[in-house]
Formats: C-alpha cells, sequence, structure tokens
C-alpha cells in the first residue's frame, strides 16, 4: 500500500463512479448460451510499458471509474481479510509485510483518480467525487477499524521485544500501533460508528469545497479594449485574447481567475481600476454569497473535526493533527510563527511607506488626486520601488526566464548534486495531455534506470489552481524494487505567439521547489513503503532546499538565456537581482504568515468557528495584519486547509521546514559552497533517501550536527537576527 496502513482521504479524494456494462447473451437455441464476462476494467488493468509498466493514460475514461472502485476495493478487501483472518500467530511478515503488499489495484486506480480530479476535473468529476468520497471513506474505515485486525497489530506491537526485529521493523510497529490507536482502533459500539460517519461526511464535504473553488476560478474577466491592459507584456495579451475567442468573445480579452493570470496584472496593469476589479474577483473565491459559495462548508468541516478530535481523546484539531509531526504541538509552531512576524509586520509598514512617496510624487507631477496604497496597488507600486532603488524590474528578467531552459537548468543541477540524469521521452509513453512532457531518469554514475518524470506546466480549464508534485507509483524495496513515475505540476501561461514560454522570477521558484519534491522521491530509497512518508513539517524542506540553486552563477550562466538572442543574463542584472534579495520580504513573509496563524487559530480551539468571515476579520485585526494586503489564502479558497485534512492545522510547516532549508544551505556556504560534493552527498545519504526510517530530527542532527538554527532564516529574508 502506499502510505502507513491504508491510503486516508487526500486533497481530491478518491471517487469516481459508473456502472459495470450488462453482459450481452446470445438467442436461445436449445438452452440459452451463458453470458460472456464483460471487457476488463482498463482502468484496474496491470500497467505495461516501459518503466515497470506506465499508466495507460490514453484510456482513461471517467465513466470507468465507479466500476474501477468496486473492483479495487473487492480485491483490497480480500487481500486484508486474509491478513485478519491467518490463522498463524502474528508476526512482524505476516501482518506489516502482508499489508504493505496489499492494495496494488487500488493504488493504480487511486493514481489515475489523482489526475482526474486535479489535472482534468469537470462538473462530471466534481459530481462523482462528492457522490464517491463517503463511500470510499466508509470502505476505508471498515477496514482500519476492524477489531480484528487491530489485534493483529496489537499482538505484534505486544511482542515486539521478542521478534529480533530490526530498527527499522521496530519503528514500524511502534508507528503503525500508534496510528491505528490515534485514529480510532479503541474505539467500540457507538463511539466507532459515529467516527465513521464522521469520516465520510468529511469526505464528502472535502469534494463539495474543491468543486466550488474550481468553478469560482473557472469565472473569466472580461475586458473591453487593449487600452485597459497598459503595461502588460504582448505576450500575456495574447494570451488573454485567446481565452476571450475560446469563451466565444473574440472582440474582447478574458483574464482567468487564476493567481499565474491574475498576478501580472496585479503588478504591471497601469489601471488602477482594473487592477481592483481584477484583486477582488480574485480574493472573493468562494465568498460571494451564490452557489459556490464555501462559508457553509467551511462550518460543517470544523464542527466535523473538532467532534473528531474529541472522540479520539484530543483537545482540539490541531493536536490531532500535529501528535505526529516534528513541532508535536500548537504552542511549538506558534511560537515560531510569532518570533517571525512583528519583523515582518514592521518590515511590511516600511515598504508601503516607500510606496507611498512614490505614488504620492506621481500624483503632484500629473497633478491628479493622491491614492492611498490599497491591496491592488501592492505589487505595482513595489515593481516601481525595486526600479528606484535597485534599477531593476520584471521585464529586465523574464526575457532571459525561458522555461523550456529553466527545466534543462534543474535538471542539470541535479545531476550536478545527487547523480540523477534526464532524458526527453516525450512521445514514448501516454500522457493524459498533449502539453505534458515526459523524461527518463537514471543514475549518472551506474546507468541505473531510477524512474520516469511528468511534467504538466500549463494552466487549463479543470486544472486546479498553484503547483504540486506527485508520485503515481514510488519506490521500495519490499516485493521487488520499483522504479519511481513522479509528476510535477504546475499553472503557468503558454505562449500563445510561437515564442518560448517565458516565466516570472518566482514562477522559476516555484519550478524549482516542485522539482525539489521530485528529487527527494526519487533519491528514495526505503525497504518498507511505511517508512516512506515523512512529517507534514518536514516534507516542504527538500523543496525548498532546492529553491537555492535556482540563482546560483552555474545555473544562470548556463541557462537564463535570452529568448531572442541567446546571451547569457548579464553580471549587472545578476548582481541586481542578487541585491534585491530581501526586497518585499515584509509582504511574501506576512501574506504567508498570515495565512498559517489563522489555520493554526482557526483549528486550535475547542468551539467551532460558525463564521469564517468574521473570524477572519477578528482575528487578523487582532493580530495587526497591514491593512494593504491580504492573506496569501483567504479562507473561503484555502484548498490547503478543506480539499483534505492534509495541511489543516499545518500550513505552518512551510515556515517549519524553511528554518531547516535556510540552515542547510548555510552547511553548504560554510564548506565549498553551493556545489559542494561532500555535504550533497551526506544530504543525500542521510537526509534525502531514508524516508522516515529515522526520526527526522535525529537525522536532520546527524546530518548538521545540531538542530536547526532560525537565525539564517531571519538573516535570508533581512530581518534583525537577535
Amino acid at each position: 500500500m502506499k502510505s502507513a496502513l491504508l491510503i486516508l482521504l487526500a486533497s481530491s479524494a478518491l471517487a469516481g463512479c459508473a456502472t459495470m456494462e450488462k453482459p450481452m447473451t446470445t438467442a436461445p437455441t436449445i438452452a440459452e448460451a451463458p453470458a460472456p464476462k464483460a471487457a476488463p476494467n482498463p482502468l484496474t488493468a496491470e500497467w505495461t510499458g516501459p518503466f515497470q509498466g506506465v499508466p495507460a493514460w490514453d484510456k482513461l475514461d471517467v465513466e470507468q471509474f465507479p466500476a474501477a472502485f468496486t473492483e479495487a476495493m473487492a480485491d483490497m478487501k480480500k487481500e486484508v481479510e486474509a491478513v485478519r483472518d491467518n490463522p498463524a500467530p502474528a508476526t512482524f511478515q505476516n501482518v506489516h509485510e502482508a499489508m504493505m503488499l496489499a492494495g496494488d489495484k487500488m493504488d493504480r486506480v487511486q493514481s489515475l483518480w489523482g489526475v482526474q480530479t486535479s489535472n482534468l476535473s469537470n462538473d462530471r468529476v466534481n459530481q462523482l467525487e462528492k457522490e464517491w468520497n463517503p463511500k470510499l471513506s466508509a470502505f476505508n474505515d471498515s477496514l482500519m477499524l476492524d477489531p480484528k485486525l487491530f489485534q493483529r497489530y496489537k499482538a505484534v506491537y505486544d511482542n515486539r521485544a521478542t521478534l529480533n526485529l530490526t530498527p527499522a521493523q521496530l519503528r514500524l510497529v511502534e508507528r503503525s500501533y500508534e496510528a491505528f490507536v490515534r485514529n480510532g482502533a479503541n474505539l467500540t459500539g457507538a463511539d466507532k460508528t459515529r467516527l465513521m460517519a464522521i469520516n465520510s461526511a468529511l469526505a464528502q464535504k472535502f469534494a463539495e469545497f474543491g468543486g466550488k473553488v474550481v468553478r469560482d476560478e473557472q469565472a473569466l474577466i472580461f475586458v473591453d479594449d487593449a487600452a485597459s491592459l497598459a503595461g502588460l507584456e504582448p505576450s500575456l495579451m495574447a494570451s488573454f485574447k485567446a481565452a476571450a475567442v475560446a469563451a466565444g468573445q473574440p472582440n474582447r480579452y478574458a483574464i482567468k481567475n487564476t493567481r499565474s493570470a491574475v498576478q501580472p496584472v496585479l503588478d504591471y496593469a497601469t489601471d488602477r481600476a482594473l487592477r481592483e476589479k481584477v484583486w477582488r474577483a480574485f480574493v472573493n473565491r468562494g465568498d460571494n454569497g451564490d452557489a459556490n459559495d464555501t462559508n457553509a462548508t467551511i462550518v460543517e468541516i470544523l464542527k466535523l473535526r473538532q467532534e473528531r478530535a474529541v472522540l479520539l481523546g484530543f483537545e482540539t484539531h490541531a493536536h490531532y493533527r500535529m501528535a505526529d509531526t516534528m513541532a508535536k504541538a500548537p504552542s511549538k509552531a506558534m511560537d515560531l510563527m510569532m518570533r517571525v512576524w512583528p519583523a515582518a509586520v514592521a518590515r511590511v509598514h516600511e515598504e508601503v511607506a516607500d510606496m507611498q512617496k512614490i505614488a504620492d510624487a506621481e500624483a503632484k507631477t500629473s497633478k491628479t488626486a493622491k491614492i492611498t496604497i490599497s491591496p491592488w496597488d501592492y505589487g505595482f507600486y513595489a515593481e516601481k520601488v525595486r526600479k528606484a532603488k535597485y534599477d531593476l524590474n520584471e521585464a529586465e528578467v523574464k526575457p532571459y526566464l525561458q522555461l523550456n531552459k529553466l527545466i534543462e537548468g534543474m535538471f542539470w543541477s541535479a545531476g550536478q548534486l545527487y547523480d540523477l540524469g534526464f532524458k526527453e521521452n516525450t512521445g514514448e509513453v501516454p500522457v493524459f495531455e498533449p502539453k505534458v512532457r515526459t523524461f527518463e531518469v537514471t543514475n549518472l554514475k551506474t546507468g541505473a534506470p531510477v524512474g520516469l518524470l511528468y511534467i504538466d506546466s500549463f494552466a487549463r480549464d479543470g486544472k486546479r489552481s498553484g503547483a504540486w508534485m506527485t508520485t503515481y507509483r514510488s519506490q521500495q524495496g519490499l516485493g521487488g524494487t520499483r522504479t519511481v513515475l513522479a509528476s510535477n505540476n504546475t499553472n503557468f501561461t503558454p505562449s500563445t505567439d510561437g515564442t518560448p514560454t517565458l516565466i516570472s522570477l518566482d514562477d522559476a521558484d516555484t519550478l524549482f521547489h516542485e522539482f525539489g519534491h521530485g528529487i527527494h522521491y526519487l533519491l528514495q530509497n526505503v525497504y518498507y513503503p511505511d517508512l516512506a512518508r515523512v512529517p507534514r513539517d518536514f516534507v516542504e524542506m527538500p523543496s525548498q532546499v532546492n529553491e537555492n540553486w535556482l540563482l546560483t552563477p552555474e545555473v544562470l550562466n548556463r541557462f537564463a538565456l535570452h529568448y531572442k538572442t541567446g546571451a547569457p543574463m548579464p553580471k549587472a542584472l545578476v548582481d541586481k537581482i542578487h541585491a534585491s534579495s530581501t526586497f518585499n520580504q515584509g509582504f511574501a513573509t506576512v501574506e504567508y504568515l498570515a495565512s498559517a496563524i489563522v489555520d493554526m487559530k482557526l483549528h486550535n480551539r475547542t468551539v467551532p468557528v460558525t463564521d469564517p468571515d468574521q473570524f477572519e476579520r477578528e482575528t487578523l485585526a487582532e493580530m495587526g495584519m497591514p491593512k494593504e494586503l491580504v492573506m496569501r489564502h483567504r479562507l473561503p479558497q484555502f484548498n490547503h486547509l478543506f480539499t483534505s485534512d492534509g495541511y489543516s492545522a499545518g500550513y505552518y510547516s512551510y515556515l517549519w521546514s524553511e528554518v531547516m532549508d535556510a540552515d542547510v544551505w548555510a552547511a553548504f556556504n560554510e564548506a565549498g559552497g553551493p556545489w559542494d560534493r561532500k555535504v550533497a552527498d551526506r544530504f543525500r545519504t542521510i537526509v534525502l533517501q531514508t524516508g522516515n526510517e529515522t526520526d527526522r530530527a535525529e537525522a536532520y542532527r546527524a546530518f548538521r550536527g545540531r538542530d536547526p538554527d532560525v537565525k539564517p532564516l531571519l538573516a535570508r529574508r533581512g530581518f534583525p537576527t537577535k
């Protein structure tokens, strides 16, 4: 199975549905001929082809998922019951290993469904999610809350001292038992029945929330004339024109209500009224009092989460979610966030003052009315401040940031650091969308196969917003070594005029960030799959570390090449970028931390919130949130929190991980620099390859010789370190 015990429903949880086709019968002669068997479901079939088999994306069919899940559930039930009912005394091999080898068919179907819901969604998909998530949650609970199965695990746990277990096996036994208990295995009777009902209801609400946000993000903001888009790049305007044409409005421009389309407008459009219109549409996703309003859904999720936490013996949902994290308790996460918050807010006030000076000067020169910096002005005037302070603007940088060249650059850096090699084989394996690219991954030193990487770069209708990395099959040693099938997903705006797709510096960071997740999974070398999953507040560290190599001279000189001339980015421009490295860190830190702190306060309470909008407003006011910006993710569209339990009471993990990330980068710089192979080898072998085979805090100490220090993080952001 993919994760410890059974896969818990995650973001865009499991779903799918349709009915099996009825078998045909022939006309009777003397006796009616037996009905032939229905055709095999392509979604449950073994994967075939290279790389130990790849998903048959060309056979993806939404209406086949119901039968696929029915078949996969039946198979898994048999496999789990065989473990449960084994008459032999419980051992590590006939319980833990047997369970980890069960569920391959379900894993395959879930991988396909994950793409269907995240990359290729539509109203039918969301309908099936809402119908089937509760069914699949109930199925999962029926297995994992089976008292006879739990007793098999408990028997191994109780006898662990006499079973001659290896350290890894002992860790797995203890963690599995603790997970069973934490998730309700000791409940009986009405309590167990209620827990199953709560989990099913949450699964349905997660799908409901995600579907509403996606529909709001598919809305288009129409602009009547090109003059209103002054300040934007021609390639971006061309993409807006293409969107309008596709929507049947060829004489207009259409801006999609997604971050990748909205952010350039907020940063560069000179029309202040347009900026405000776009900003309001974006920040009010899920909060418009219509059919897509998510506030009532949030209230139900919060109520169910708190009831479940109490049922499981936890004070709050935050305590429940953090029981298996590095931080362990909400107070520790809050302590870290509140150490950074005051300095970040103070920096925002400085940034706003700088912007207001420019706005006032412009009003005086043009003899127009003064403005007060508002949230829809922040990005626009920040770019003016950047130009004034550092003689730098995004328009100078972007021509050097070709998406395809930067992909080459991230591959090259992974080869230099970790001996990973990437060879494009697009067209040789099926893909789920024509623009998806694929790459064979090997070990450069040995030539040994590592896996296959899919890259889905571009935004489109039906693809959820943001960026993410996932695996369709992960590495493990148990049952035979498995090659990795990994996928990086972003929402960049493609070029529509035949020129290379250019991305912003922030987008380039995102590209390297998600690839850092990919590196983590491609390097993984664990035997037991249940010891692969790392804590939520550790998982972002490898991805955040990888961002650091983007702006190294070695990467920029080779891959930051002008899309017209092929010339590398001039040193003077690189120097400006480095000089401005702490620029706008107040904004970046506050918009993130506001989301993380509100998340923790929302879930670290015994009485669930009943008015999310009011709670958000009042909490931000108590925190001293600057009025010139908003949370990066307002509650009505906060997919991290409300499409699964995944990041609930866990959005702090980006900051927690960044403390380690900054400290890891310091380790490289204290040695021979960013490309020091001794440090890279230690980081790979001690931290990246080992999954969760040892406590991650211990692994970090083994790598660094001490606990992580927060000072490199503060210094990186330009905040006081004392």
